[in-house]
């Protein structure tokens, strides 16, 4: 078992240890959360390897997204539908204290990972289940994926806000949101488990994930009408607007900023008229105060506007997400790291996004793994004569595809 009494100035999590047998972005990412703050983390794939490797990319060696999702962790590679391959999985769950899956909720029974079983042969496990749909009703033995829950939580219909249809939020929001819910579930897990010595099981959903995003809308009032406006935007001038050369995201909700920003471009008026004194009445006359804003705005390009609202109107000039490899907020936060992996080589990436004041250092520097590169180094740690290992990996019940240089 894993040793509860860390080194001061050690990692948060410095001593607990993971299997993480989810795929794709949610159940990953929770994992790659939970490496950050310094828990060992066994990416445990099946002989072909997580979907996520075989999706498109312009990386050559590995993909993008899995490289994203996978920082800071070991991985093994074994066969579950090997009888072989699910003993020496229970192995590793005795010795674990958290296992991460993304099964629909049949299958963990299936290969006799599900919680009665695991949770018998070690107690203190926290089992954590990141599912579609939840375990349990209608759709719970559905397959659930990021832009399909957005589509039937209302999220791309709000998104279209009724212009030209509902419209997808890409960037996999609903699964990077749902993996902040993984990881503090199981933090929470384990928490409670220094509290009454047992640990249980934990399940977040895709669907929970969706809904929670949406807190500000999900309100109903009794007796109101089911179809209305649910206040999700603060509307006005608040939002993305041209300049002489870029583009511009402005908020200035409050009077003080509302001041600021008619100053600084030209039309210290509009702040005085009191027809646009209130966020309110500001939104009701959009229309014509966004003309006479944009007119002031095009003045100077993005980045020259930026500059000069500095902290007396939140702003940010459009970027692309390349553009934060040399930012200098980024550069000052340190959340940009070197990582390396054993195909692709030298890249990098993001971590090291909580800060703690204990554990300055932040997360290990290393990047995600290759498929069943740390198989036999893992399986070294369990109690397995050096013929079992052998024997694994002659039955294919276990493999070591890619291999670190």
């Amino acid at each position: 078992m894993s040793q509860p009494d860390a080194p001061a100035g050690s990692a948060p999590l410095a001593g607990i240890k993971v299997i993480d047998l989810s795929a794709y972005i949610a159940g990953p990412y929770g994992g790659a959360l939970l490496a950050d703050l310094g828990a060992d983390v066994i990416k445990v794939e099946p002989p072909d390897g997580d979907n996520l490797r075989r999706y498109p990319s312009t990386l050559a060696a590995e993909s993008r997204a899995f490289l994203g999702v996978n920082r800071g962790k070991r991985g093994v590679c074994l066969d579950l539908k090997q009888p072989a391959g699910q003993k020496i999985l229970r192995r590793l769950a005795r010795r674990a204290d958290v296992l991460l899956h993304n099964f629909r909720p049949s299958v963990p029974a299936r290969l006799g990972i599900d919680y009665a079983t695991l949770g018998a042969l070690n107690p203190r496990l926290v089992y954590c289940a990141m599912t579609g749909y939840g375990q349990s009703g209608p759709l719970a033995d559905n397959a659930g994926y990021d832009q399909v829950l957005q589509a039937r939580t209302g999220i791309c219909a709000a998104q279209g806000m009724g212009r030209a249809g509902p419209e997808i939020v890409y960037g996999s929001v609903v699964d990077y949101y749902a993996a902040a819910m993984v990881a503090n579930g199981i933090t929470a897990a384990l928490y409670q488990r220094e509290r009454t010595g047992r640990g249980q099981e934990v399940s977040v959903s895709l669907l929970g994930s969706a809904l929670a995003m949406q807190s500000a809308r999900l309100v109903m009032q009794q007796d109101e009408p089911r179809d209305i406006n649910r206040d999700m935007r603060s509307g006005g001038i608040t939002g993305i607007h041209p300049t002489k050369a870029g583009h511009l995201y402005i908020s200035a909700n409050t009077a003080h900023f509302w001041k600021s920003l008619c100053t600084l471009i030209g039309k210290p008026e509009l702040a005085d008229d009191e027809r646009y004194d209130s966020v309110k009445k500001r939104a009701a006359h959009a229309d014509e105060l966004i003309p006479l804003i944009r007119q002031g705005l095009a003045a100077r390009t993005a980045l020259e506007w930026e500059e000069i609202f500095g902290v007396s109107v939140p702003c940010a000039a459009v970027r692309k997400v390349e553009d934060m490899f040399d930012d200098p907020q980024v550069a000052a936060q340190d959340f940009i790291l070197d990582m390396h992996h054993c195909k692709a080589g030298a890249y990098k990436g993001i971590a090291n996004l909580i800060k703690f004041g204990a554990n300055p250092a932040g997360t290990r520097p290393y990047g995600a793994p290759g498929l069943g590169e740390h198989t036999r180094a893992v399986l070294g740690e369990l109690d397995l004569s050096p013929q079992e290992i052998e024997s694994a990996f002659s039955s294919g019940a276990a493999a070591e595809h890619e291999t670190g240089g």
